[in-house]
């Protein structure tokens, strides 16, 4: 990366100067950014400001010691300029050479260039989607599904060992209220009329499973009592189901290492073993829940937060409960680990299910719905007091999609009331679209997921106008090899030719391309390679554009800067086909061009 030899230099300089006794020789932790704007250089460093109270001088003084230092060690001339701005950083421009051989490099790496060791002998466990096994998956889960996904592609481009996981809440309410879904319809198929309750499971999945279950085990258990039939008609709706999530998955080729059951926390009796640690830590006592803080501001959680525990629980504000000390780390109240009956409530369940994932990797990232934002706190304090660190889990939070066609809402889906299912958007629009159109605003804000716009083979749909992007650096390499022009290699004196400001853009955007993969894999921020790969491509569309106005097209009759020209195209292909695969999108060779229908072929 380019920006790893501007931070060697300066390393080196910092040694340097440390040596010869003008700072101490601890060297500083520093940044090295790159400016908003391209006229104070291509990075800016902050090492003398964060130098200079150890230098026990001003951080301008310290800069210039530090310019001198630059100077004295870069013997390869990397450095063009270097300039004290502000109150000490120093700018600094590279070589116009720095930069073309950064365009050698990523051609060199080819599908690798991006790929940094930023999280290098880091393990992570990246959870996301965990939808509960009572249907398939709707749009929401699946932009959850796409984010996550590429949370993890980011982590392991980065360096990181990471292990995708799946949590299957398979033991509480809902799977039950699933399983008597499916009597009901069970005795439906027995010609019995039923009464469906206000939270049952219509679906017509319910009756796949009902007739599956009928076919093998006949009428056993049509007047069987509940306590007979409910736990194997859970048992095989939650398989039936989570085959279907596994079939959702895949349209959108998302797969996952590990699947891991609420059920089995139990069945393990591993969430008796995490009672047992807070009992031993005297992180649990004997209580109620505080009251709900007045209007006033008086002592006690808010209401809101307050009647979602005792609904959780199952009590009032009267019953003692066992409450974990979540308030002494961080956590607005204390909250009920067990329910009055002495049974362990869902927290308990998914704190110690955070306890065993955290034994299992060095930090924990969690996908979750927006809606889930005010669970954050309690996790993080159940991790810092178990001994870990709160920072050691990362919450990405997702907001809502709303689903339009041509600019109306999509009320309705095919198969269940107000639901849409993922699977009729992917069959509709495609795996690529789907994928690409999910990651094109921050997790954090809304998506609005227009269909049709989503179809539309125009440059107005953002992942055809990335795709259409790369087929169009293909067609020019057919182009060129058709007219017997030689597979461009790189040439120094020859890339020197490439100075026009929209070269000189594409080319920075190639050899920062690292620093961007790296960036976003530390924020768990994927749409950035979206946003990136969109201002790229419109770079290079802008660019190829006016040189057809010009003349100054890529295969031109100066052999020089037509071989330049192609390199930069062959970086520029590879570069783009890299943050499709961070993505998980195609990178085709061939689409067919929105202004004239024909293959984009036009050099």
């Amino acid at each position: 990366m380019v920006r790893d030899r501007v931070v060697d230099l300066f390393r080196r300089a910092l040694a340097r100067g440390a040596e010869e006794g003008r700072w101490p020789a601890a060297a500083p932790a520093f940044s090295v950014e790159t400016p908003r704007d391209p006229r104070h250089g291509d990075f800016a460093v902050n090492a003398a400001m964060v130098l200079a109270k150890a230098a026990g001088k001003p951080p301008r003084v310290v800069a210039q010691g530090i310019v001198d230092a630059v100077r004295a060690v870069d013997e390869a001339g990397e450095v063009a300029s270097l300039e004290i701005a502000g109150p000490g950083f120093i700018n600094v421009r590279l070589a116009g050479d720095v930069w073309l051989r950064a365009l050698e490099r990523a051609v060199a790496a080819g599908a690798a260039w991006g790929r940094t060791r930023v999280g290098e002998g880091k393990k992570v466990n990246v959870e996301y989607v965990s939808a509960n096994p009572t249907g398939p998956m709707h749009v929401g889960h699946g932009r959850n599904a796409v984010t996550g996904d590429a949370v993890a592609r980011l982590l392991a481009w980065s360096g990181h060992e990471v292990v995708r996981e799946y949590y299957v809440n398979d033991y509480g309410a809902q799977v039950q209220t699933l399983a008597r879904s499916v009597h009901l319809r069970y005795q439906e198929l027995f010609g019995r009329e039923v009464a469906f309750p206000p939270k049952a499971y219509p679906g017509a999945y319910v009756i796949d499973v009902a007739r599956a279950l009928k076919d093998e085990v006949g009428d056993r258990y049509l007047d069987a009592p509940e306590a007979q039939w409910l736990a194997p008609f859970r048992d095989r709706a939650v398989r039936h189901v989570l085959g279907m999530i596994r079939e959702d998955l895949a349209a959108i080729d998302i797969s996952f290492d590990v699947w891991s059951s609420e059920k089995a926390l139990y069945e393990s009796g591993t969430v008796e073993r995490f009672l047992k640690e807070l009992e031993a830590k005297g992180l649990v006592y004997v209580g109620k829940l505080p009251p709900p803080k007045s209007k006033k501001g008086a002592a006690g959680g808010s209401a809101g937060q307050v009647s979602q525990d005792a609904d959780e629980a199952g009590v009032s504000l009267s019953d003692d409960l066992t409450l974990f000390r979540s308030s002494q780390f961080g956590d607005e109240v204390d909250r009920p680990v067990k329910k009055a009956d002495g049974t362990p409530t869902y927290f308990c369940a998914d704190i110690a299910y955070h306890w065993q994932k955290r034994q299992r990797a060095d930090a924990l990232v969690d996908v979750l719905g927006a809606d889930h934002g005010g669970y954050v706190p309690r996790l993080k304090a159940a991790l810092e007091a178990l001994g870990h660190s709160g920072s050691d889990l990362h919450v990405v939070l997702i907001q809502m999609v709303n689903l339009t066609r041509g600019g109306e809402a999509v009320k309705m889906g095919k198969r269940a009331g107000n639901v849409v299912w993922l699977r009729e958007v992917v069959d509709e629009v495609g795996r690529d679209a789907t994928r690409f159109i999910f990651l094109t605003r921050r997790a954090d804000a809304q998506l609005d997921f227009d269909l049709e716009l989503a179809k539309r083979q125009t440059l107005d749909n953002p992942v055809f106008y990335v795709q259409y992007g790369h087929a169009r650096l293909a067609a020019i390499a057919r182009k060129a090899a058709e007219a017997g022009v030689p597979a461009p290699e790189f040439d120094l004196d020859a890339a020197r030719t490439l100075v026009a400001p929209e070269e000189q853009d594409l080319i920075r955007r190639i050899a920062s391309f690292p620093d961007v993969v790296a960036g976003a894999a530390l924020a768990y921020e994927p749409h950035r390679i979206a946003f990136w790969l969109q201002e790229t491509i419109a770079a290079f569309h802008s660019y190829y554009t006016q040189g057809k106005k010009t003349g100054e097209r890529v295969i031109g009759p100066d052999p020089r800067k037509t071989s330049a020209r192609l390199y930069l195209c062959r970086a520029l292909r590879q570069v783009l086909a890299n943050g499709l695969a961070i993505l998980g999108v195609a990178a085709p060779d061939r689409m067919e061009s929105p202004e004239s229908r024909d293959a984009a072929e036009d050099v």
